[in-house]
């Protein structure tokens, strides 16, 4: 690969340094700005778990290791009253994990799992531990490791799930004696548990398995034969319960034209609901959730058995009963009758009201509304949903129906209450905070910003990086439409100077770019280096209503490609950008519009198109989501009439292209297959147009592994630097390898860690 004339830099992060030299400014002198390492060694919280009295709470951080490529965490601990400034690290496990904390129904001690003792590192046993203090004890000893457990809900049991893949059972200790008491078996059923939850009572345990299990295809996997059979017959999976007096063990479904594939019980134990999937192989085997499915209602007492739906194209969501279990309700798209992508309803009635009509909620709200958890006295439902680029708590009336919102933060937040203690935690992030948890005392002050007390503080080293103001943007489409988005300047920005733009377009397309820490594919480092970033949130995308999220049906990408370019030349009207530099890229529908792009205009200098479409015709015949591409294509059969699907395609146009194009995608990727990025390659090499396609190993629609995920931020990169800005290199693997010396910087750490 040819390079040219070297002026600021080579690499990505010498770039970086420079930029911060010359344009921080005001900013302290420890400043500096984010680096690609950053992104990939930036720890994260999680498993988020209240104790029993509302004081503690224990959590993990997750740590990766570059050098072996993994991510370890430990547990630790917080005061919900006192805050970050309390939290202390429990377990220093090297190069192992401790995960899934949870606490003993009294309170004095909890239990998590560890592969600490694993000699290949796979399989975890369940230890103890006491809060205040103390080296943990092994209560198990299982073979094949555990899976899951839960404590019965008086706390005198521990259950757990262990066995071979597909064969796992449950176990039972006594919690008096854990360390001590031997685990008895529970089930020995001929397939392995699946789903499973102890009854609200305690006195039982309901579980789903499939109704057989094949031998024979265990058997040639053992002895080689790896062939992979799509859409292979699978069995059916029914509902069963075990009463822990006696070990009985009954069959509670027994329909042969419904596979359980999900359940939820009730607070009082009286109603079971479920989502029964198709039988039909094909259909049963789809990877979109919630498709060729439906919903049922069982009563226990009585096991009466009520279909509540009956529209398998409809995605609805799991049902979601009352505190005093008096009501059900769902999520689903506003029309029934069909797949569509409108917003979101809730859907309620009486759980006793044996065939009754389901009220429809919230269809003045211009906005999907969901079930996220409910007020004590069941008239209220609490739900998050985006609000342009932003996301907030709001309140659904069950009585009237309305939708009010109640927080009001420009950041993306999530609200839930923990089903055991009732404790409040709001999962934060904003351009300058990395994800967080904040706790109030009461919902009702959810939204006084004042109340909330951090808890969790992972990466104290954000501090010293140097970050690029975020703003929200608006500005009018070519129909006269309001269109918005997210603007990251660059880091040191000065006004009335003009800066080289990437375009960073989200995928989805039902998705938005909000005010969050570091989105946009890495925002923040090329903010650092000098570039602004533009986040639009297109036609096709959510958090504007359902006008706005369909105004693409039958015509993919006519008016997301107005968007994006009004908003391009809206940040040039403001003297931001320079129209001269400017580079475009994506992942997934990200992707599709960034291969739009380059065959509808050569205004970019480089594009960058992560697993996008290049022809719909081929794309529907290979994706595992045609009914998606159906609907958004037109909703017409595409084996009736092709040509929707190629008037409609980036390969249609592939002639007029004109700009140095990289493309990423991963080798098995079954949403955007592969074929889609080799068609653009070689017709870009025909055309003679500049081009390099990194084909990463995999079966997932992302980057599975975190090394690749850096070859492809520093490639492209540099790609961008080369193009837009002629500056530096291509793409040279000294440039991923000076990255990572880089990356072994000295990390900062809290005291907390430290002590």
């Amino acid at each position: 690969m040819n390079a040219r004339p070297r002026t600021l830099r080579t690499l990505p992060t010498l770039t970086l340094l420079l930029a911060t030299a010359t344009a921080l400014g005001a900013q302290a002198p420890e400043a500096r700005p984010m680096t690609w390492m950053d992104v990939q060694l930036m720890p994260r919280a999680g498993s988020w778990t209240p104790s029993p009295d509302g004081r503690w709470m224990l959590y993990t951080v997750t740590r990766p290791d570059w050098e072996d490529a993994e991510s370890y965490s430990d547990l630790w601990i917080v005061s919900l009253r006192e805050g970050v400034s309390s939290s202390r690290q429990l377990t220093f496990t090297d190069k192992k994990d401790e995960s899934r904390p949870a606490w003993s129904r009294d309170g004095s001690y909890f239990v998590f799992a560890s592969n600490r003792e694993s000699e290949n590192g796979r399989r975890s046993q369940l230890f103890m531990m006491r809060a205040d203090g103390g080296e943990a004890r092994r209560i198990t000893s299982a073979n094949e490791g555990v899976s899951d457990f839960a404590f019965s809900p008086d706390g005198g049991w521990l259950v757990y799930r262990s066995g071979p893949s597909g064969e796992a059972q449950l176990w039972i200790k006594p919690t008096a004696d854990l360390p001590g008491a031997e685990a008895e078996r529970l089930t020995d059923e001929p397939a392995g548990i699946e789903q499973w939850e102890f009854s609200p009572d305690g006195r039982g345990i309901y579980f789903t398995r499939p109704d057989s299990v094949d031998h024979d295809d265990r058997q040639r996997r053992d002895k080689g034969f790896t062939v992979d059979i799509k859409n292979a017959v699978t069995p059916l999976s029914q509902l069963y319960s075990l009463q822990l007096a006696g070990r009985v063990v009954a069959r509670v479904t027994s329909d042969p034209e419904v596979s359980v594939d999900r359940f939820v019980l009730s607070p009082d134990g009286r109603w079971i609901a479920y989502r029964g999937g198709s039988v039909k192989r094909y259909e049963r085997n789809i990877t979109q959730a919630g498709l060729y499915a439906d919903l049922f209602l069982l009563e226990t007492p009585t096991g009466h058995l009520e279909r509540l739906t009956e529209n398998q194209e409809v995605s609805e969501s799991m049902p979601s009963f009352s505190p005093d279990s008096r009501w059900i309700a769902f999520s689903a798209p506003e029309d029934m009758t069909r797949y569509t992508m409108t917003e979101d309803r809730v859907y309620l009635r009486d759980a006793s009201d044996r065939g009754g009509e389901f009220r429809k909620l919230g269809s003045s709200f211009d906005g999907s509304v969901g079930v996220d958890f409910w007020s004590k006295d069941g008239r209220t439902i609490y739900f998050t949903t985006g609000v342009k680029v932003t996301t907030q708590l709001h309140a659904l009336d069950t009585r009237s129906g309305s939708v009010r919102q109640i927080t009001n933060e420009r950041a993306a937040l999530s609200v839930r209450r923990d089903e055991d203690t009732g404790t409040i935690l709001i999962d934060y992030s904003d351009p300058m905070t990395p994800p967080t948890v904040f706790t109030v005392d009461d919902i009702s002050r959810v939204d006084q910003r004042s109340r909330w007390v951090q808890l969790v503080d992972v990466d104290p080293t954000v501090k010293q990086i140097a970050l690029g103001r975020e703003e929200e943007v608006e500005w009018t489409s070519t129909d006269g439409k309001k269109v918005g988005g997210v603007l990251v300047y660059p880091v040191g920005y000065r006004e009335g100077q003009r800066y080289p733009l990437i375009v960073a377009i989200h995928g989805g397309p039902a998705s938005a770019d909000v005010l969050r820490f570091n989105g946009g594919y890495g925002a923040q480092v090329y903010a650092g280096a000098g570039y602004a970033v533009l986040k639009p949130n297109y036609r096709g995308s959510t958090n504007y209503g359902n006008a706005h999220r369909t105004d693409i049906v039958g015509d993919y990408f006519t008016l997301g490609f107005d968007d994006i370019m009004t908003g391009v030349d809206h940040l040039i009207d403001r003297g931001i950008v320079d129209g001269d530099r400017m580079g475009a890229l994506g992942w997934s529908a990200g992707g599709h519009w960034s291969n739009w792009i380059l065959t509808h205009t050569d205004r970019f200098k480089a594009i960058s198109s992560g697993a996008g479409t290049m022809n719909w015709i081929s794309m529907y015949a290979q994706s595992d989501v045609q009914r998606n591409r159906q609907f958004y294509l037109g909703d017409g059969f595409m084996y009736d009439d092709f040509e929707p699907y190629w008037d409609q395609s980036p390969l249609k146009y592939v002639g007029n292209a004109k700009t140095p194009t990289m493309i990423h995608v991963v080798e098995g990727d079954p949403r955007v297959p592969s074929p889609q990025s080799v068609e653009l390659h070689m017709a870009l090499k025909q055309l003679g147009v500049p081009t390099e396609l990194f084909m990463y190993p995999g079966r997932s629609h992302g980057i599975p592994d975190p090394r690749n995920r850096l070859v492809k931020s520093v490639a492209e990169m540099a790609w961008m630097d080369y193009y837009v800005r002629g500056i530096g290199e291509r793409f040279q693997w000294r440039q991923v390898l000076e990255t990572l010396e880089d990356g072994k910087r000295p990390r900062a750490v809290s005291d907390d860690a430290r002590d």
